[in-house]
């Protein structure tokens, strides 16, 4: 039974875990000294999110940073009722929309400071890959 265990937790523990608490991520991010990813997305309708999770989000090179480097969070708008969040998740994720995207534009990815500070923000899928999303997270962390 033992083995079992480390072997998911093995398994579960090679990608970083997407949070979805903003203030949480943020504690986290002060704590370790990283910064914070946040991505709006819409997980069942938008097809250009869908893209970034698998072609970006998903890659070895990604996960691979964001493990030593990020605090990633993600605030989800799903449309089909079998994926629908609950009313506090739906409020937080409302609430960080006003703040960070007002416009509603999907995917937005934006990299943040342990404070909320937009570094960078990244509109829509950019067609790149994990390895070229990587390289433009170290040029902008620079500068934090």
């Amino acid at each position: 039974m033992k083995a079992i265990v480390f072997v998911v937790a093995f398994v579960l523990g090679t990608s970083p875990i997407w949070m979805n608490d903003f203030e949480q991520a943020k504690t986290l991010a002060r704590e370790r000294d990283k910064l914070i990813l946040l991505n709006f997305s819409g997980s069942d309708w938008c097809g250009p999110c869908i893209k970034m999770k698998r072609e970006v989000f998903e890659t070895p090179e990604f996960q691979s940073y964001a493990d030593e480097n990020l605090v990633l969070v993600r605030a989800d708008f799903p449309r089909q009722k079998k994926n629908q969040l609950d009313a506090k998740q739906r409020e937080h994720n409302e609430k960080l929309a006003e703040r960070y995207n007002p416009t509603g534009k999907f995917p937005l990815t934006l990299l943040m400071t342990v404070d909320g500070k937009v570094i960078q923000e990244w509109n829509g899928y950019s067609n790149g890959s994990g390895t070229e999303f990587v390289g433009q997270l170290r040029a902008h962390a620079h500068g934090k």
